[in-house]
């Protein structure tokens, strides 16, 4: 399976009396989302299914990632993406779709980057995972404890 973590896009900043989940991607978060998304398409990726945060940011990413990668299916949402997630939970979760070619994940810091290098077999690696990066991790296995293959990782910014 490839597993594709994709970080929400530049969201709004916070404002008082609203929740943190409610938080919108900005025009320029967007933007640059799908210049990397076009060209993730255009590089071959094709996630058969669609798992992203209920945030508002993260499903807006999700939303994004569907039509410019040509998606066809719903998003599921699910709270094991939100930001305060556990990689463990995750990886769970992927395992129920282990009949899936390829799955895409939409979700925050700081979960993105403990959950690569979770599916990497590093329990105490940190990844930097910038706004709108989109990374690539192939398993070919779905035991208790991930042990993928990191292939690649792209930002926006290269891109622009």
């Amino acid at each position: 399976m490839q597993i594709y973590l994709l970080r929400h896009g530049i969201a709004a900043d916070g404002a008082p009396g609203k929740p943190d989940s409610e938080r919108a991607l900005t025009s320029e978060g967007k933007k640059e989302l799908r210049a990397l998304l076009q060209f993730a398409r255009k590089a071959g990726v094709k996630p058969t299914l669609l798992l992203s945060s209920p945030y508002r940011r993260a499903m807006e990413t999700a939303i994004l990632a569907e039509t410019e990668l040509h998606v066809e299916g719903k998003i599921l949402e699910t709270r094991t993406l939100t930001p305060s997630g556990e990689p463990a939970e995750v990886w769970q979760e992927i395992r129920i779709h282990k009949d899936e070619k390829a799955i895409l994940l939409s979700s925050h810091e700081p979960l993105m980057g403990l959950l690569l290098g979770y599916l990497l077999g590093g329990l105490h690696m940190i990844v930097d995972f910038k706004k709108g990066a989109l990374a690539r991790v192939d398993v070919d296995a779905f035991p208790p404890q991930p042990r993928g293959v990191f292939k690649w990782m792209i930002h926006p910014k290269l891109l622009l």
